[in-house]
């Protein structure tokens, strides 16, 4: 007999419950966390039983245990399971139940499953990009202490004559603690950095999609590796303009009957690409095709809205 299987997943317990094919569930209990506790609810089920669960926080070993021991994984859209968040009766039993019964009904409304390539080289550019996040609030703590002594520097302070410049600087003792304090962590985060970018260089040279994303404004080595990874298999997507709305770059649209109202852009799509395609955007909006309709938009819209749109056309350029 079928079984369909769904997991409540949280940070440290899951929620399992197991139904039959006629809608009858079988199981539904509360484990802890772990491949022991998890297979000790579903491991007697046959290979090939579809398991539904919600993307929350921490479900990457999950996925790992399903794929190793034969399950078939289904990944339910957070957003667009409406039986869930619209249930007037909500808590972990019956939410583990509403997964397994819209796998059965083959009503799950799913998303796509990255392979464990691109969950590695996803995690790999995510982790320097916060690293250079890091960085970058050290550096601007390091500008509030300087104006804070009126002494700020309109160049850089981070090469070797911004260095001499700061060491040189009269400041009282706690501010240079706190100077110095920070200019080691951002030195020790900048080895750390090089490392990353060394490695990412040789992966870029030889991915075809990244050489070829690079001759767009804009897009340098990393820029593209980040597309390529946060994208996945392009082949998902039937159209450019279903990619910029899948990245959430597309505007929010309120229509009935005759009235149709356009808003700002969902947000509710990859932030990851969003954000690298905004960054993109700030050199392709100087640069022709992108300049003539960066300033048209401007001028209508305001600056922030152009550049998003930049953005857009850029990503179905890419």
């Amino acid at each position: 007999m079928q079984a369909y299987v769904g997991i409540d997943v949280h940070r440290r317990r899951s929620q399992i419950a197991v139904m039959d094919e006629g809608g009858r569930t079988a199981v539904n209990r509360n484990v802890p966390n772990g491949r022991e506790t998890v297979l000790g609810v579903i491991g007697d089920l046959p290979v090939g039983t579809p398991v539904a669960f919600e993307a929350a926080y921490g479900w990457g070993w999950l996925i790992e245990l399903l794929q190793d021991y034969g399950f078939e994984p289904h990944l339910a859209h957070p957003l667009q399971c409406k039986a869930i968040a619209s249930a007037r009766l909500k808590n972990d039993k019956v939410d583990a139940a509403t997964l397994a019964h819209l796998l059965r009904t083959d009503l799950l409304p799913e998303a796509w499953i990255a392979p464990s390539d691109i969950r590695e080289q996803r995690a790999v550019l995510r982790h320097r990009a916060q690293l250079v996040r890091l960085r970058t609030l050290l550096r601007n703590r390091i500008h509030a202490v300087l104006a804070d002594h009126g002494c700020d520097r309109g160049a850089s302070c981070w090469n070797r004559v911004g260095r001499k410049w700061l060491a040189a600087l009269p400041l009282p003792d706690t501010a240079r603690g706190a100077v110095a304090d920070r200019l080691e962590v951002i030195d020790a985060l900048q080895v750390v950095i090089d490392r990353l970018d060394a490695a990412l260089a040789q992966s870029a040279k030889a991915d075809a999609w990244v050489r070829a994303l690079t001759a767009l404004p804009g897009v340098g080595p990393l820029t593209a590796m980040v597309i390529v990874a946060e994208t996945g298999d392009i082949r998902r997507f039937s159209s450019a303009r279903k990619l910029a709305s899948w990245a959430g770059l597309t505007p929010t649209v309120r229509g009935s009957d005759r009235t149709v109202r356009y808003g700002h852009i969902s947000k509710q799509g990859d932030p990851w690409l969003r954000w690298i395609m905004t960054q993109a955007a700030q050199t392709a909006k100087r640069t022709p095709p992108y300049a003539a309709c960066f300033e048209q938009i401007a001028h209508r819209r305001g600056r922030k809205i152009a550049t998003t749109a930049v953005a857009r056309k850029l990503l179905t350029h890419a």
